[in-house]
């Protein structure tokens, strides 16, 4: 018997759908199998699984890890170097740190604008709104408060680079959504100081600090291995950053914000907190060490901005 087929609007005939096979009958006698969803599902409301790739070819996670942390390799931004060769050979002609910072400061304020007739402009015109957002006006925010706009356009940057999502800004950020990540988001994308090319400005200050530690940077200590800097911290929030060992026993292992600021002396941290971490930190993930800037940037004179992670820790009460 023919089967007839239905007529679209155009008169041409519309072609059957085939038929789904039969589904199999189930089997009495086999056992019965629950699928329960991951305790960590879904994957979009755990932020810690938002990157798997970055711009400096090391995974996230293994960034941030115990791992790397303990046994680092070189980190580079990619096409930075490339997009300003100039600069660079220009840099690899200075004979000293002063030299390279004059020529660091002059090609950044070419580059996007930081003019001294700019910067000066009234905050309330439009010229002033456009150039005022700079590299250095976003460290001083930082050294004001690392939980207010300028840490968060900070910490998005440093999410942006290297794939590492911070945990804390004014409270604690875990499951997405939350009031704390809506806070965060709203200010680390502010117009403040999310403007002018911050984030291509933020990379070409971390390269210059790659370039510079090696010819410029603090001195290596007895017994150094080269790759890393012995540095401190003070905290008062320390049982919920560990993650492995415990206080009571010296050493453990601390989970520290995707940015954070550690310092040269270990006098200095007290000032910060009743627990002291001394810790190895890797060259690699180094942004500002003393010396690297003219002028002041941050708020103390041996204050260290570093990538955060997983980092084993010498922790003392004081």
């Amino acid at each position: 018997m023919p089967v007839e087929l239905p007529i679209l609007q155009g008169g041409r005939p519309e072609s059957p759908l085939p038929e789904d096979p039969p589904s199999p009958s189930p089997d009495p006698d086999a056992p019965e199998v629950r699928v329960q969803p991951a305790p960590d599902d879904p994957g979009e409301a755990q932020p810690h699984r938002w990157y798997s790739t970055n711009l400096v070819g090391v995974p996230a996670d293994v960034l941030a890890s115990r791992a790397f942390n303990q046994h680092p390799v070189p980190l580079h931004i990619a096409g930075t170097r490339e997009a300003h060769g100039g600069l660079f050979a220009l840099l690899e002609r200075c004979d000293s740190l002063k030299a390279a910072q004059d020529v660091f400061g002059h090609y950044v304020a070419i580059a996007f604008g930081l003019h001294p007739e700019r910067a000066t402009a009234p905050q309330d015109s439009a010229e002033g709104r456009r150039w005022r957002s700079s590299w250095r006006r976003l460290l001083q925010g930082w050294g004001m408060d690392a939980n207010g706009p300028a840490g968060a356009v900070l910490k998005g940057w440093v999410e942006s680079r290297f794939g590492l999502v911070p945990l804390f800004h004014k409270a604690r950020l875990e499951r997405f959504p939350s009031p704390a990540w809506v806070a965060y988001l709203e200010e680390k994308a502010a117009s403040r100081y999310h403007g002018n090319c911050i984030h291509q400005q933020l990379d070409l200050l971390y390269e210059f600090s790659q370039w510079a530690l090696p010819r410029f940077g603090p001195p290596h200590e007895p017994g150094d291995d080269g790759a890393h800097l012995r540095l401190w911290r003070g905290s008062t929030r320390c049982e919920e950053q560990v993650v492995a060992g415990r206080l009571q026993d010296r050493q453990c292992t601390v989970r520290l914000n995707s940015l954070a600021s550690f310092t040269l002396s270990r006098d200095e941290a007290g000032c910060f907190g009743d627990w002291v971490f001394e810790l190895q930190v890797p060259r690699c993930k180094l942004l500002v060490w003393p010396g690297l800037l003219p002028g002041q940037v941050l708020h103390g004179e041996q204050e260290v901005l570093a990538l955060g992670g997983d980092y084993p820790v010498q922790a003392r009460f004081l």
